[in-house]
């Protein structure tokens, strides 16, 4: 284990030491703005080697960190988002792999236009510094974090929960071996070497000014704590309260394959369906398939007046529930008067993260398209698909739910800002 994973103990100087943490990031930083795409496809290849090498340390690592997540009663949802086996394992070396495959986005020429007075002015992608990330429960997020800021040429200081601590360092001191191998710092990719609650303040802080920007990965009480206090841009990623509308033309086959998956593939992830709209021009013939269906594959269904007339395992939805990110077997399924009626409840109770409307209605797809205010917006398809990885994007260090810079999977070209560079042949301004 390299020397910046050591477990610092609460007596230490934790402010110092994450000031440390915060030059050691920015010096790396500006190293990795000039290494050759090359070099960091090399690391990310060898950190992706060094993955399945220490699979049975990580493993070790992360059987230690459910076993204590057991002992202290969190559901089976959140146990499902921390374990890992031999095949996440797998997928965690293989997005780093994924990753490294990708165009550089530094250096980037966004465009290039020429001046009246001659002068040629170029826009080219240039990485944004350092990097936060504040995340919870899900180990993979350290190696996907760490791979998409060093191929974007950023240096990544990552904080995980106290439940994936182990398992967290042993993916990142695996990630830093490969990463040094290939001739990088290892202060390119950081993991915060303690569980006290007071590194995640400093970091909002800003750590002297080494910190450019903040991405939380986890539950409202971490993210309201991010939005409140981060003195430094953040990558807001609100709750996933995704909607599933099955509109007057869906066809019912694929409304209920889709709605299947959208809901019950993996639960516990933030892009799982949380409520389910039908149309009532269909709700003769579509609402009674697709609740029973839920229902008989062991999701609870909370529900309008209209729904809970459909099977009496319903039980009534609360306003609340239309708010709930229930990242569990649970959904809320609500009977609507037509598309407007859809993208109103939507806009009142979702969180801009993702909605799929279900329909042959080329007109009515292209509204929805258009019209719902979603940092991801889909026709025909699972809400599932909201991920990075999905997207082509290798990985993702998250979804940003703003309208700010990064909207939807954040991948590495959105870990890029961009400077002008403008070339004159002696020009003066009169």
């Amino acid at each position: 284990m390299s020397e910046s994973l050591k477990v610092i103990s609460g007596s230490d100087d934790i402010a110092a030491l994450m000031h440390d943490i915060g030059r050691r990031a920015r010096a790396a930083a500006r190293a990795l703005a000039i290494t050759p795409e090359g070099i960091k496809t090399q690391a990310l290849n060898e950190a992706a080697a060094a993955l399945r090498a220490n699979k049975a340390a990580i493993l070790a690592a992360n059987a230690e960190d459910v076993a204590e997540a057991r002992r202290n009663g969190q559901a089976a949802s959140y146990i499902d988002r921390l374990a890992l086996d031999e095949s996440r394992v797998e997928a965690i070396a293989a997005s780093v792999e994924a990753v490294a495959a990708l165009p550089d986005p530094v250096g980037r020429t966004l465009a290039t236009f020429t001046r009246p007075n001659g002068l040629v002015i170029e826009r080219v992608a240039t990485p944004l510094g350092v990097v936060g990330v504040i995340f919870e429960s899900r180990p993979n997020v350290t190696a996907d974090a760490g791979a998409l800021c060093l191929k974007a040429g950023n240096a990544a200081i990552l904080r995980t929960g106290s439940d994936s601590f182990r398992s967290a360092s042993a993916i990142a001191a695996a990630m830093a071996f490969g990463i040094t191998a290939a001739g990088l710092p290892a202060e390119a990719m950081q993991l915060v070497p303690t569980r006290e609650r007071e590194a995640v303040g400093l970091m909002l802080g800003g750590l002297g000014g080494n910190l450019d920007v903040i991405v939380p990965r986890g539950g409202k009480s971490l993210v309201a704590r991010v939005q409140a206090e981060a003195r430094v841009p953040v990558f807001a990623h609100l709750d996933g309260i995704c909607h599933v509308y099955v509109h007057a033309a869906a066809d019912l086959a694929m409304a209920q394959t889709v709605v299947l998956n959208a809901k019950m593939r993996r639960t516990g992830i933030c892009g799982a369906a949380e409520t389910l709209l039908v149309d009532r021009a269909c709700a003769a013939t579509h609402l009674a398939p697709l609740v029973t269906m839920l229902l008989d594959a062991g999701c609870a269904v909370r529900g309008d007046a209209a729904t809970q007339a459909v099977d009496a395992r319903v039980t009534p939805a609360s306003e609340e529930d239309w708010r709930t990110e229930y990242l569990d077997a649970i959904i809320a399924v609500r009977v609507v008067d037509g598309l407007d009626d859809a993208m109103a409840h939507i806009d009142t109770y979702g969180s801009h993260h993702t909605e799929s409307i279900l329909t042959e209605d080329a007109a009515a797809a292209a509204r929805f398209l258009a019209e719902v205010d979603s940092a991801i917006v889909m026709h025909n398809a699972s809400t599932q698909f909201a991920d990075g990885g999905e997207f082509g994007f290798g990985a993702e260090i998250g979804i940003a739910t703003g309208r700010m810079h990064a909207r939807g999977p954040v991948g590495v070209e959105q870990l890029t800002s961009f400077n002008y560079r403008v070339h004159g042949s002696g020009q003066t301004r009169p």
